[in-house]
This record gives structure tokens, C-alpha cells and sequence, in this order.
């Protein structure tokens, strides 16, 4: 019997990648709600009542309200919005970091933010491993194409091509920080540096290293090893060698729709300086392809069915 799957916002960016993801996948069958439904309270009740599985795909509250209107069945639940990422009785859904089999028994699965994604790629193992400290005060520099704002962000950059650059969070109160700090095991929330930039997808996520104002840090390849050693097992993260440096890191503004992140490890000649930093897709690890990841876990799939690793 398939799988009934209901998508709670399905019309977004994020809600129709991850249908674009399901195409051709008989093992589910997708509870839609047309136009005159999708708002309507009771038609997103029943529809979450019905559900084997729901996919939020909302925005902060709206994911609040879709829970509530969840209480009572045995919905299983994936939100792609930042609710309820450190929420008590909610799995983080980063199963390389988390553990494949936590998410695979767990009710209520809430996807890493994109920003998040990267950066705890990267240090959540090192610190995890004793190589970086908890204690230091990390900085992380990262720019993103301008579909993870949503609609209203999206219209902005297609309708202004002057907009070559977007800085934002300069509040320093990102709603990416609580997720970042908890999942790194960090004694303090990051500096967050995040950025915009006129390309519809993509993202690099860089956190440099003052290696040499350290205690006790452990040398570059060894922290290069470790990201390899802790990624082995799985398909959609890469670590890059030593001598597989670019002399640039790019993004592409018309790239295609990508589900893998690439690590990558840079350092000076003596080690004393370093930069560690992820690429990948904010629309594709970073949002719906996380999400059809924790879905096909979750339903004892293959993990990477309907992912798109390959780099086009």
C-alpha cells in the first residue's frame, strides 16, 4: 500500500521542489488540496488526519498552527521551517549528524535550516571530536542565492537587477543561531555573517580559523580525516582532499537543482590560519532535498532515492 504524504504548503518554492522530487515515486500517494482548499482549516485538518506523513512547508507559525491541527493522529511530521528546530520532543533532521536510526523511529522531524546545514557539516564533528573547542567564539561568513527568502525575496531580486548584494542580519539576532550553537555543542552562538546574492540557488558557508591563537587544536589533515572518516558511510556529503583544492570556489547563477554538499578544507603554509567551507544547494540539502532524505529514512527507503547528487 503507498505511503499517503500530504505537503502543508506545497505551492512554495520549498513545497513544489520536493514534489518535483516525488514524480514517478509509487511508493507514495500525495494528498493534494486545491486552490480553494489548501487555506481552508478544516480541508488541512482532515488532510493531516489522513496523512502517513506531512511535510510542512510553512512559515514559522503557520507550522505551529499545522502542528495543533495534527494533535490526535499518528501523523508522522517533517517541518521545513525554522519552528521547531530546538524544540523539546522533535528530532533535528541532519541524519549524518543525528543518526540515521533516530530519525528513522522519530514522529516529528524538523529539517536544519541551510546556513545551519553548512556550518555544522563542517564543525559540529571537529568539536564533536575535540579538534576545535567548544569555547571559541566562531565566526561564519556565508552568501546564498535569493530563493531561500521566499516569495516576497524572490520577487525583489527578479524585479530589480541592480541589487548585486544583500547583507542582512546585522542585528546579529538570526533565527539560524539557537539551531547552530545547540547541534555544534558551542558555549557561545556563532558570529553570523549571512549575505544575498542575484543567483536563484546555491551557497557557500565559511568559517575561517585563527588555528594558531588556539589551545590544543589538532592539526589541518587531521581535522580534513575526520570530516572524511565521519562522512564515509554515506552518499550525499563529500569531503575533498588534499589535493583536490580549486584555485576558486564558484557559483553558478544558473546552476540545476543539486541534494549533495561538498566540505572542503583550506589552510596557510605554516597552519596557522584555516577556512573551512561547505557548498551546496540552499534550496536542494538545504531544504527539500533534506526533507525527501528524512522521508525516504523514515519509510525504511533508500536513503538517497529521488535525490539528485549527480552535479549537472
Amino acid at each position: 500500500m503507498a505511503i499517503r504524504l500530504f505537503i502543508d504548503g506545497a505551492a512554495g518554492t520549498t513545497g513544489l521542489e520536493i514534489r518535483e522530487r516525488l514524480q514517478g515515486r509509487s511508493e507514495f500517494e500525495l494528498l493534494v488540496l486545491d486552490d480553494a482548499q489548501r487555506k481552508n482549516e478544516a480541508a488541512r485538518r482532515d488532510a493531516l488526519h489522513a496523512a502517513d506523513i506531512a511535510i510542512l512547508c510553512l512559515p514559522d507559525e503557520a507550522a505551529k498552527e499545522a502542528v495543533k491541527l495534527a494533535e490526535g493522529s499518528d501523523t508522522r511530521i517533517i517541518d521545513a521551517s525554522s519552528a521547531h528546530r530546538v524544540a523539546e520532543g522533535w528530532t533535528y533532521g541532519f541524519p549524518e549528524l543525528i543518526g540515521r536510526e533516530t530519525i528513522a523511529n522519530a514522529q516529528f522531524v524538523s529539517n536544519p535550516g541551510c546556513y545551519p546545514t553548512g556550518f555544522l557539516g563542517l564543525i559540529a564533528p571537529l568539536v564533536r571530536m575535540r579538534q576545535l573547542p567548544a569555547d571559541w567564539p566562531y565566526t561564519v561568513n556565508a552568501v546564498s542565492g535569493y530563493s531561500g527568502g521566499g516569495n516576497a525575496l524572490i520577487d525583489r531580486f527578479e524585479a530589480d537587477s541592480t541589487i548585486a548584494f544583500r547583507a542582512y542580519g546585522l542585528t546579529l539576532g538570526h533565527k539560524h543561531l539557537p539551531e547552530m550553537q545547540a547541534y555544534a555543542r558551542l558555549a557561545h552562538p556563532p558570529v553570523f555573517s549571512p549575505s544575498v546574492i542575484p543567483a536563484h540557488r546555491g551557497m557557500v558557508v565559511d568559517v575561517p580559523l585563527a588555528l594558531g591563537a588556539m589551545p590544543d587544536v589538532q592539526q589541518i589533515e587531521a581535522m580534513r580525516e575526520t570530516l572524511a572518516a565521519f562522512y564515509s558511510t554515506g552518499q550525499v556529503i563529500v569531503v575533498h582532499g588534499p589535493n583536490e583544492p580549486p584555485g576558486e570556489l564558484l557559483l553558478d547563477a544558473a546552476s540545476a537543482p543539486w541534494d549533495g554538499m561538498e566540505l572542503f578544507v583550506f589552510a596557510n603554509s605554516d597552519g596557522s590560519q584555516a577556512r573551512l567551507i561547505a557548498r551546496l544547494d540552499n534550496l536542494g540539502k538545504g531544504a527539500s532535498g533534506a526533507a525527501i532524505q528524512n522521508l525516504n529514512i523514515m519509510c525504511g527507503l533508500p536513503e538517497t532515492t529521488g535525490l539528485r547528487l549527480d552535479r549537472a
